[in-house]
């Protein structure tokens, strides 16, 4: 669907200026943008590439001189990436799966569906479970007994919702993602060598051979509104109470959540992040790319940890974290230059005994 350059900075609050009456098919880069593309030159390095295309609009920041670039029409805004969020809805036709139910769909006849949802080919909803109303379920999805989703939510291809999961409303489940899988829980009949070495930091005794007890999960999975669960994510169930997810989260793809975690609001969870069991993680943290968080732990709120970064002990809020052992953002640096002036430094001190010591002396 086209929109005028008008239309979509009203939609955006942002300011428009020039001929707003040219119609915008798409975005593009500057390099590659045609006609009837809208330019994403959202800073002056990115405009600097706007002559190589043929955008006649672009999106720049305020008080850009747009004139000057040669566009006949140009949005201003204050915050552009911000804008961008707006922007991109705008333009984003989702995905097609075709009106209504499918044929193929498999439905309880106790579930409930609610107005205006569609429902993909093969996907299977079992017994009780209560769909919200303008769902989107793609193909291949499966949602199992008692599950409860609310309005507005969008499944892609093959996402699960185990039994028991209950999700609020606008949530975004990207392909593949698994909700409410059993927690990897499992125990010795005598305390087992990993026990023994956690509580001595390396030490397990005497090698027993046991064999491993499987800890069931009867929890669930609860999350609040407006969450979004990354393609391939997985989050296990908890043991007895509910593994939960705050309102407004984000989690990237590829993440793992252990049983009986809890997530606060807005939190952003980052790809190939693992949060162990029974770890409590408070509002607005962000924890960067491949970051680890160790079981049975607390972190506050307002917490970031860089990517790569392994949490093995409490965290205070308001911590900026990064490292393996995560410290203090600006300790790590520090200790990361200590590191690599450690060749130089063994140099200057092999080079001070050569001095000192004579011939024939015992170091």
């Amino acid at each position: 669907m086209a929109h005028s350059v008008k239309e979509i900075a009203v939609a955006l609050g942002c300011e428009a200026a020039g001929a707003t009456d040219i119609m915008i098919e798409g975005l593009s880069e500057p390099a590659d943008a045609g006609p009837q593309h809208l330019a994403m030159a959202m800073r002056p390095q990115y405009a600097e590439s706007l002559p190589r295309g043929a955008a006649r609009a672009a999106i720049l920041w305020a008080g850009a001189d747009w004139q000057a670039m040669g566009l006949e029409a140009a949005i201003l805004a204050l915050r552009p990436r911000y804008a961008l969020s707006g922007l991109t809805a705008m333009m984003d036709p989702g995905p097609e799966y075709g009106e209504g139910i499918h044929p193929s769909a498999v439905i309880d006849p106790t579930a409930e569906i609610g107005i205006g949802t569609r429902i993909g080919p093969f996907t299977v909803i079992g017994p009780r479970a209560v769909i919200g109303a303008r769902c989107t379920i793609g193909p291949q999805c499966f949602i199992g007994a008692d599950v409860r989703l609310g309005e507005g939510a969008l499944l892609r291809e093959q996402v699960t919702l185990c039994h028991g999961v209950t999700i609020g409303a606008r949530f975004i489940g990207q392909a593949g993602a698994r909700i409410g899988a059993d927690g990897f829980s499992f125990v010795t009949p005598e305390e087992s060598g990993v026990e023994r070495a956690r509580h001595t930091l390396g030490d397990q005794g005497e090698v027993k051979v046991q064999p491993w007890a499987r800890i069931h999960s009867v929890g669930g999975v609860t999350i609040g509104d407006d969450v979004e669960v990354g393609a391939n994510t997985c989050i296990d169930r908890g043991t007895v109470r509910d593994t939960r997810v705050g309102r407004g989260t984000k989690i990237d793809n590829l993440v793992q959540i252990g049983h009986n975690v809890v997530i606060g609001t807005d939190c952003l969870l980052c790809g190939m992040t693992g949060v162990g069991g029974s770890v409590t993680i408070g509002n607005n943290c962000v924890l960067g790319g491949q970051s680890g968080v160790n079981d049975n732990i607390f972190v506050g709120d307002n917490v970031i940890a860089g990517g790569g970064s392994k949490l093995l002990s409490n965290v205070p809020s308001g911590r900026v974290l990064l490292g393996y052992p995560a410290t203090k953002m600006d300790t790590q640096m520090e200790t990361y230059k200590a590191l690599r002036r450690l060749p130089r430094l063994l140099r200057d001190v092999a080079a001070l005994k050569k001095a000192v010591f004579k011939p024939g002396e015992s170091d």
